[in-house]
C-alpha cells in the first residue's frame, strides 16, 4: 500500500517545466502550493516522491527522492497537499527504514536487494493485530498528546495518543477493547469544533516539523531543564565529559578514530530506553555490520537483542542525495514520538557531516548565494534547528520524556575549524573530539581530554552532590587540571629531555600518565572493561585520586618512572576484574599496600 493513497482524494496536477539532476522546476498553474509539499512524478506506472523547496510566483522547484531518468518536460507531477511526514505507530521497533521511512527488509522481500524507482512502501505492518487496552471511557474529555490507550510493543508499553495537532479539549464518543490491526478504528472523538473523527492505532507526522512545537505554545505540555546525566559506562564521559539526559553532543574525528565504535557501545549500555541510529550518508559496509550485528548483539538493559529498542534510519552514501537530507528529520521524529510517551530516547547521527554535504548540494542546484566552503549560508541555523529539538518534555500525563541528540561529524582531513564542526561547536554542550594520534596509538576510545569539554559538568553538578560526592565537581576538575599540567611537562620534555626537568615535573607528568592509562582508555575487547557502571566509576575514581594527591618524595626519575609503572598494572588487572569479586579484593588490596610501602 501506498503510504498516501488515501490522503489523496483529487489529485492536483501540475506540469514538470523543467529538470536539473534531482532537482525540477514544475508549473503549478494557479493551483494552491506550500513549502515541504509531497508530490509525485507520473512516470509511466511509477510515481517518484519529490519535495517542494522553493515557491516562484507560478512555478515551485522541488527535489526528487530518487533518480531523475526519464523525467520530461511536460510530465505530470500529482501534489498530495500534505507534508513530507512520517508514519507513527506500534511495530517501529527492531525496524530497519531509509530516508523515507520505506521499510528496506518490505522492499527486499518484494523486489530483491537492487532497490527499485518508485516504491513507496507503508512503515508499518498492516496485518500485525495488537492487543489494545484502552484507559479512558466514553464522554471522558482529552486534549492532544493524551493517551486513549495503550499496546506491548515489545518491552515497550505503547501509548496510543490523541494526535498531536488537535486543538482544546476532544472527547470520546466511543472506544474498544480488543486486537486489532492498525487500519482499524479503535475510537472515535468529537474534537472542539465539533467534527468527528476515527482513531487508529498510528497517525502522521510532519517531519521538519516538532511533536512538541503546538503542544508548547497551548501550554499542556513543559520544556524542562535537564538535571540528570545519561550514564554510557565509559568513565572519560561519564566523569570529565557528562552528557545530560535531554543533551547534545558532538563527536568530530578523522577517518579511523572509533566513532563508529563508540557510538555503537553508546547505543548499547546508555541509559536510555530506546534507540534511534540515523545512518546518514555513512559507507555501506559499516551501515550493514551494524543491520547485522545489533539483532545478535545481547541487550544489558532489557535481556533481548539490541535490535528489540532500536530503530534504524539507513541512508547510505550509494543512496540518493535528497533523500539523506530527510534522514536525520525523520529520525528525530520517530525519537520525539517514543518522548512524548515518557521514554528516554537517544538519537544517534552519523554523520551530520555528509548530511551538510545534501544540504550544500540542493543549495547548488537551487544557485543559492553559497557561504564558506560553498555550504549554504544557512547552515548553522540548520544544524541548530536539529539540535534543538532534543530536550526534556514533561508531557500531558505528567511523564517525564527526554531526547538526548548526539551527532558524529567527520571533517576532511580531522580539520575542525571546516563549517560543519564549527557550526555544531556554537549549538552542542558536549564536545567529545576524536584524535588521530591518540587512535593510532592504540587508545580507546580515542577522545582527546585536552580538547574535548563539556557545559553539563556544572549544569549537573547538584545531582553529582547529591547522588555521588558533595565534592564531585571540583574534584573532576583537579585531576583536569593534572592531565593539562602533565602535558605542559611532556612538550618541555620533547624540548630539554627528562634531564631538563626536576623530578617534582616528572612525577606529575607520571601521574598525568597514569590517569591517562587506567581511567581515560578501556579495553573495548575485554567483557569487563568494555562497560563500568557508575557506582563503579565512582569507587575507582575515589582510589584514583587518593594516588594522585599524595606526596611522593622518590630519590630519582628512574624509581618514580618503576613505582608508578607498577601501580598501573595493578590498576589495569583491576579494571579487568569483576567488580566485587574476589580478585577484584586482592587487586585493590595490592594498590593500597603497595601505596603504604612507599
Amino acid at each position: 500500500m501506498n503510504r498516501n493513497s488515501e490522503l489523496i482524494e483529487k489529485p492536483r496536477i501540475a506540469k514538470v517545466a523543467s529538470v536539473l539532476d534531482s532537482m525540477i522546476t514544475i508549473e503549478t498553474q494557479g493551483l494552491p502550493i506550500r513549502k515541504n509539499e509531497v508530490g509525485h512524478i507520473c512516470l509511466g506506472k511509477q510515481r517518484i516522491m519529490a519535495e517542494v523547496l522553493r515557491i516562484r510566483g507560478s512555478f515551485a522547484d522541488m527535489q526528487v527522492f530518487e533518480d531523475t531518468d526519464g523525467v520530461r518536460v511536460g510530465d505530470n507531477v500529482e501534489l498530495t497537499g500534505q507534508m513530507l511526514s512520517a508514519v507513527l505507530g506500534p511495530g517501529l521497533l527492531g525496524q530497519v527504514f531509509d530516508g523515507l521511512e520505506n521499510p528496506l527488509h518490505e522492499i527486499a522481500k518484494k523486489h530483491g536487494f537492487f532497490l527499485p524507482r518508485g516504491v513507496d512502501i507503508f512503515p508499518l505492518n498492516q496485518e500485525k493485530k495488537w492487543q489494545f487496552t484502552p484507559s479512558v471511557s466514553m464522554g471522558d474529555k482529552l486534549i492532544a498528546g493524551q493517551a486513549v490507550g495503550t499496546v506491548q510493543e515489545g518491552h515497550i508499553l505503547h501509548k496510543i495518543m490523541i494526535p498531536f495537532d488537535e486543538v482544546g479539549n476532544v472527547e470520546i464518543l466511543s472506544i474498544q477493547q480488543g486486537n486489532f490491526s492498525l487500519d482499524t478504528p479503535i475510537a472515535r472523538i468529537r474534537n472542539s469544533m465539533g467534527v468527528e473523527k476515527d482513531i487508529k492505532m498510528y497517525q502522521r507526522w510532519p517531519i521538519r516539523r516538532p511533536i512538541p512545537e503546538l503542544m508548547l505554545r497551548r501550554r499542556i505540555v513543559e520544556r524542562c531543564y535537564p538535571v540528570e546525566p545519561m550514564t554510557t559506562t565509559v568513565r572519560i564521559i561519564d566523569t570529565f565529559f557528562p552528557i545530560a539526559l535531554g543533551g547534545t553532543a558532538c563527536i568530530p574525528g578523522p577517518f579511523g578514530a572509533g566513532k563508529t565504535v563508540l557510538q555503537s557501545l553508546i547505543a548499547r549500555y546508555s541509559t536510555v530506553d530506546i534507540v534511534i541510529i540515523v545512518a546518514c550518508g555513512e559507507r555501506a559496509g559499516e551501515v550493514v555490520e551494524t543491520i547485522q550485528e545489533y539483532p545478535c548483539m545481547p541487550d544489558p538493559k532489557t535481556g533481548g537483542t539490541l535490535m528489540d529498542r532500536t530503530v534504524i534510519i539507513c541512508n547510505i552514501s550509494s543512496m540518493p542525495v535528497a533523500a539523506r537530507e530527510s534522514s536525520i528529520y525523520t529520525g528525530i521524529t520517530i525519537g520525539e514520538y517514543y518522548r512524548q510517551m515518557g521514554y528516554n530516547v537517544l538519537v544517534i547521527a552519523d554523520s551530520t557531516s555528509r548530511w551538510a554535504q545534501a544540504m550544500r548540494e540542493t543549495s547548488g542546484r537551487m544557485e543559492e548565494i553559497p557561504g564558506e566552503e560553498a555550504f549554504p549560508a544557512y547552515l548553522e541555523s540548520s544544524i541548530k534547528n536539529v539540535y534543538e529539538r532534543a530536550g526534556v518534555i514533561k508531557t500531558t500525563d505528567g511523564s517525564i520524556g527526554t531526547l538526548t541528540m548526539i551527532g558524529t561529524v567527520s571533517p576532511a582531513g580531522g580539520n575542525f575549524d571546516e563549517p560543519v564542526t564549527q557550526a555544531t561547536l556554537a549549538t552542542v554542550k558536549n564536545f567529545l573530539g576524536l584524535s588521530s594520534e591518540r587512535a593510532y596509538g592504540r587508545f580507546y576510545p580515542a577522545i582527546d581530554p585536552l580538547i574535548s569539554w563539556s557545559r553539563y559538568i556544572e549544569q549537573l553538578e547538584s545531582w553529582f552532590s547529591k547522588y555521588l560526592d558533595a565534592n564531585w565537581t571540583r574534584h573532576v576538575k583537579i585531576m583536569q587540571e593534572m592531565l593539562v599540567k602533565g602535558d605542559s611537562i611532556y612538550q618541555m620534555m620533547q624540548v630539554t629531555g627528562e634531564e631538563g626537568i626536576t623530578i617534582e615535573d616528572y612525577t606529575d607528568w607520571q601521574k598525568a600518565v597514569m590517569i591517562d592509562m587506567v581511567y581515560l582508555q578501556q579495553d573495548a575487547y575485554d567483557p569487563i572493561d568494555i562497560s563500568m557502571p557508575l557506582e563503579r566509576q565512582v569507587e575507582s575514581f575515589h582510589l584514583l585520586k587518593s594516588i594522585v594527591d599524595r606526596t611522593y618524595q622518590f630519590e630519582d626519575k628512574e624509581k618514580a618512572r618503576d613505582y608508578f609503572t607498577k601501580i598501573t598494572s595493578f590498576y589495569k588487572n583491576l579494571n579487568y576484574s569483576s567488580y566485587n569479586s574476589t580478585e577484584f579484593g586482592d587487586y585493590k588490596n595490592k594498590i593500597l599496600n603497595y601505596l603504604g610501602e612507599v
